[in-house]
């Protein structure tokens, strides 16, 4: 897997201040995706274990709420098991630490089992989240308004309540201003 950037402060990928890994790799190619580049699956730096410390290490101290993947699309197959593995990891060193991912694709639909996008890593992806910001950047429904994602159509899912209904649940945005 490749990866465009690491960005150890981030603040509009998620609550609170962040590290995110911008993975590179996307078929969606979205009509005013913001990071074109990145559909590129070759596009920037291979993500090595060089980068798997920078990130953990970015990660540990106590101002930084989490770690958030995008890109790029985390879930296209290739990039799987670099997710996998780095989400993982994460969990492992920094359990209080929240774990955020965006996708074009659709939990109950590419991502659920049988769809186009799941693999064996997937599972266990959707397991280790704490949120997932599912479906494709739609520009005809974009809304700067909204937060922490693009376009109406997308949805911020509370993975944990989710996995506990067995149904999606949406995640609390007032939770964001508290």
């Amino acid at each position: 897997m490749n990866y465009g950037m690491i960005k150890t402060t981030d603040i509009a990928n998620g609550v609170g201040v962040r590290v995110s890994l911008f993975v590179s790799g996307c078929r969606n190619h979205c009509e005013g995706c913001f990071q074109p580049e990145t559909w590129d699956f070759t596009y920037g730096s291979a993500f090595d274990e060089k980068a798997a410390r920078q990130i953990l290490e970015a990660v540990k101290p106590a101002y930084i709420a989490g770690f958030t993947v995008l890109g790029g699309e985390p879930f296209e197959q290739e990039n799987q098991p670099e997710v996998c593995g780095i989400l993982r990891r994460i969990r492992e060193e920094c359990p209080d630490k929240t774990l955020w991912a965006y996708t074009g694709y659709t939990l109950d639909g590419e991502l659920a089992p049988g769809g186009a996008k799941y693999t064996e890593h997937t599972q266990e992806i959707l397991q280790l989240l704490d949120v997932l910001v599912d479906g494709r950047f739609v520009q005809e429904q974009k809304d700067v308004t909204l937060l922490f994602r693009g376009s109406r159509n997308q949805r911020v899912i509370d993975m944990r309540k989710t996995r506990e209904a067995g149904e999606i649940v949406l995640w609390d945005t007032e939770e964001a201003h508290r």
